[in-house]
Formats: structure tokens, sequence, C-alpha cells
């Protein structure tokens, strides 16, 4: 659809989903029910093992949500539109698929708090600024950044990000660990999709991949002793899957491991 403001294309084991709301890819209700739309589409397809986003264009990745539709509905179509976006994030960030968030722009407000939802953040060089200024419009990060930045870098550094409001660059996110990787801008979207391509048969057993996500990310949220439980119940999931059963024998026969994903 040439007017969607979420495009989906999937090859290789890659399914690609880009933001596109010129000039800034800013998120509307719309915006995120196509987002939804293409995060269950890929989560349901057996041939996709890693979920890549981008903003559309080479300025930003997402500038978050669109203020100036904020600053004309009343605060109960604001707080259902928050609700909306943090289950869709919510949904994202439970998709038992890696998810890698490319950072080709700014990535700022609602713009990082989509990215954080992701599992891996790759940035590029000198590509924009990232943070949380939402206090300076009198509001907090209200789509799950006050959770996710302090998951991300610890409580105090979260606070004083949040509440200074400031924005920072790319290779200082990647000091603080809220960016995994810092890539060269000449060829940075391919070096994104030849990361991607390493948790993708036959490469990787990507529901090994998928199920570790889904151990640290719903684990991570309970109990310890329980977190252990759903941690073995996984592994039996894996013990009986077919690229277990490759893993362990290319073990024993010395060569490497074909996997397949199932």
């Amino acid at each position: 659809m040439p007017d969607a403001l979420v495009s989906f294309r999937a090859s290789n084991g890659i399914a690609i989903l880009e933001l596109n709301a010129p000039p800034a890819n800013t998120y509307s209700y719309e915006m995120m029910q196509q987002l939804d739309a293409a995060i269950l589409r890929a989560r349901m397809d057996d041939e996709v093992h890693v979920l890549v986003m981008r903003g559309a264009g080479e300025k930003f990745f997402c500038a978050g949500a669109d203020i100036r539709m904020l600053a004309s509905v009343s605060p109960r179509y604001k707080y259902y539109f928050c609700l909306h976006a943090n289950e869709t994030l919510n949904r994202l960030e439970q998709t038992p698929k890696l998810v890698i968030a490319a950072l080709n722009g700014h990535a700022v407000g609602g713009g990082l708090e989509i990215a954080m939802a992701a599992d891996i953040r790759i940035a590029r060089r000198d590509g924009g600024k990232i943070g949380l200024p939402e206090a300076t419009l009198g509001v907090l990060p209200g789509t799950g950044g006050t959770q996710r930045l302090a998951r991300l870098v610890g409580r105090a550094t979260a606070i004083e990000l949040m509440a200074t409001a400031r924005t920072f660059s790319f290779d200082e996110g990647l000091t603080l660990g809220l960016v995994t990787h810092v890539f060269e801008p000449q060829r940075f979207w391919d070096e994104v999709l030849d990361y991607a391509r390493r948790f993708c048969p036959p490469n990787a057993a990507s529901r090994a991949v998928g199920m570790i996500k889904r151990s640290v990310v719903t684990g991570s949220e309970m109990a310890f002793t329980e977190a252990l439980a759903l941690e073995r119940e996984l592994q039996q999931q894996l013990f009986e899957s077919e690229d277990a059963k490759e893993g362990l024998s290319a073990y024993t026969e010395k060569r490497p491991p074909r996997f397949k994903g199932a």
C-alpha cells in the first residue's frame, strides 16, 4: 500500500517493518494499529525469524507521538492512545523472535520508547540524537519509557536523563548501555541486515534464540524460583526440537550445524 504508515516486507528469514510518516515518522493511533498488525504478521509467519524496524528516510527513526494531534484531543483520548501504544509495544517485546531496532536517525520521545521495546538497538554513527525529553512538555514518557529505560541503564541514570530531558549522541547511548552497537554510516543498512542474518537458519537455531528472549523478558518479571521453572519448561521444549537434535549431532560429529528453525 503506497500510503501505508508501516510498510512490511519479508525475505530470507527477516521481516522489515518501516515507520513511514514523513518528515519525522511521528506516530498516530493509525500507525500504532498498523504496527500492531505488522508485528502479529511477523510473529505468525514461520518463515520469519528476525524482525528489523527502521524509519523511512535518513533523518529520523521516529520522533515519537504526533504532538499536534495530542494537543488537539481530550485527556481521555490521550489516555486510551497511550494505552493502545503500550499494548502494541508489549506485544513487540513479548514476540518470541529477535527484534532489532535500526536507528537510522533521531530516536527521541516515543520513538525511543518503540526502540526500547526491541531486543537490540543498532545506531548509525552521527545519525541523530536519542533521549526522552517529555518533561519539557510537562508530561512523562508514557509508553513504557520510565520502566524500560530504568531496566536498561539503572534507576538513578534513568531518572536523571528523563528529569533533565537531555538528548544525546548514539555513542553516548552505547556507553550507557542503551544502544547495543553503533555502525558506520557508509554501509549501515547492509551491516544491519548482515547482523540480523546471524540469527536466522542455517546460521542460528532461531527457535532457541526466541526461547532465550522469552525466558529473559518473561522471567525477569517473575520471582526467581518461578523464572527458573519457566527456564526449565522452555529448555524441555527445545530438547524436543529438530534444531537441538541437529546441534548435538553436529557437535559429536565435529561439523558445523545446519539449523532449520524447527
